[in-house]
């Protein structure tokens, strides 16, 4: 069995580099055959997976987060070859809702190595001048996006501490967005909600930002996207609110929209949206579940 081990382009040391090592070993201590890919930049990344998979690998495993895997399932959608995770970036949601977040890299290898697999939905964001990304966990716009946009932007603090400071201060700035919502339900019926809102998020899986459950009752595989709607509020109503995010409990709050749908269109001028925490493009964009798109190794 040949196995791509593909590491994070952006991390080649520490504990991305000494767990792609350990899980290579454990794979090839099993007689499977093993190759490192790591480019100099994502798109090489990507062109050498999609190499490695033209001249057969029968497996991709991943060491990275929810960003790296995202690299992966471009090239692997459909094609029926399986990925792994071994989960060790900054986010790491996709691995988490299949059993993997807590997993080190030898027990990521034994799952490739006994081979339990399951298929999973993708979701796809179509951007307003027809080009597309793949996704497997939530598209943030909103908000949450804002607080992306400045946090990137910002040079220092490193770390968590950076997104902290982001918070409050696009907590201090907060104001409605106008937005303009079609969802598309899977009894073929439309739905639309047009006005201003704090954030919509649109989950393939429930959580984003490292175990958020901002759509805490999406399936992975049922078909179907979670749209989470936030609208506004006063700021002490929105720390209650923010508290019971963090928990997955805000479903039933007066100020939380919830609707599954096959697809849903967002707009919302000069708005970023994010995707498997990455900025994908601006808004509008419209959300398609692909289901069954993708075969995943599980613990």
């Amino acid at each position: 069995m040949d196995v791509a081990l593909l590491v994070n382009p952006a991390a080649r040391s520490g504990a991305h580099s000494d767990a792609a090592e350990r899980a290579a070993a454990r794979l090839r201590g099993a007689g499977m055959r093993v190759g490192v890919i790591s480019g100099g930049s994502a798109a090489d990344s990507s062109a050498l997976l999609r190499a490695a998979l033209e001249v057969g690998t029968d497996a991709v495993l991943v060491a990275g987060g929810d960003g790296t895997v995202n690299l992966a399932i471009q090239e692997l959608a459909g094609t029926g070859v399986p990925l792994g995770v071994i989960p060790v970036g900054t986010g790491n949601d996709l691995a988490a809702a299949v059993g993997l977040r807590e997993l080190h890299a030898d027990a990521a290898a034994d799952a490739v190595i006994a081979g339990r697999t399951r298929r999973i939905d993708l979701a796809r964001a179509t951007r307003a001048d027809g080009s597309s990304r793949l996704y497997a966990t939530v598209l943030a716009s909103g908000f949450d996006a804002k607080v992306n946009d400045r946090a990137n932007a910002m040079r220092w603090p490193r770390g968590h501490v950076r997104y902290d400071i982001a918070v409050l201060v696009e907590f201090l700035r907060l104001r409605d967005l106008p937005f303009h919502v079609e969802l598309e339900q899977a009894d073929g019926s439309t739905e639309i909600i047009d006005g201003p809102l704090l954030l919509a998020s649109v989950g393939n899986g429930p959580t984003y930002g490292g175990g958020i459950p901002i759509c805490p009752g999406a399936v992975l595989d049922d078909g179907l996207l979670d749209v989470t709607l936030v609208r506004r509020a006063g700021r002490v109503t929105l720390l209650r609110l923010l508290r019971r995010v963090y928990s997955g409990t805000h479903a039933d709050s007066p100020h939380v929209t919830i609707r599954r749908a096959r697809a849903v269109q967002v707009s919302s001028p000069g708005m970023t949206a994010y995707a498997d925490g990455d900025p994908i493009g601006s808004l509008p964009m419209r959300v398609e579940a692909v289901p069954a798109a993708l075969s995943v190794f599980t613990a």
